[in-house]
């Protein structure tokens, strides 16, 4: 259901979460190495995570990511919404632009209730509650060797 864009923020925001705790700030080589994703996109998607305020950085020596201690929870869907907008919640579960209650596709109604209750879960989870996950052992953010 989500972009790649989507997938690496979150997964991005994740690892930045789980640094921050031990008091180090990650730069976008290091995130993008550690969830397996290509660099530039990285950085591209953490700039905009930085202008859209979700995130902060510093440059420099002991630059990098990291959230602002004072900031409230970050849910999923706030994420999701910064890079693609919130057409994931709205949209036809195969492209069409014309899908609607009155005109459904052929898998409107089963679709419906799916994206509902992502949509849900998006809401309720937030970046702290999976980086904890994996700070737990309960989770992990990359695949094992």
């Amino acid at each position: 259901m989500l972009s790649k864009a989507s997938e690496y923020a979150i997964r991005s925001l994740v690892y930045i979460a789980v640094k921050n705790r031990d008091g180090l700030r990650p730069g976008y080589r290091e995130i993008a190495r550690e969830i397996e994703a290509p660099e530039q996109f990285t950085a591209k998607i953490l700039q905009t995570l930085v202008r859209q305020k979700l995130l902060m950085s510093v440059r420099g020596r002991g630059g990098g990511f990291f959230f602002d201690p004072q900031s409230k929870p970050l849910p999923l869907i706030e994420i999701i919404n910064a890079i693609e907008g919130y057409k994931l919640f709205t949209r036809c579960g195969i492209g069409l632009s014309k899908c609607s209650d009155e005109n459904p596709c052929p898998i409107h109604n089963q679709y419906a209730i799916i994206r509902n209750q992502y949509q849900d879960l998006a809401t309720k989870t937030t970046i702290n509650t999976l980086a904890k996950k994996i700070i737990d052992g309960d989770a992990v953010l990359n695949r094992l060797i």
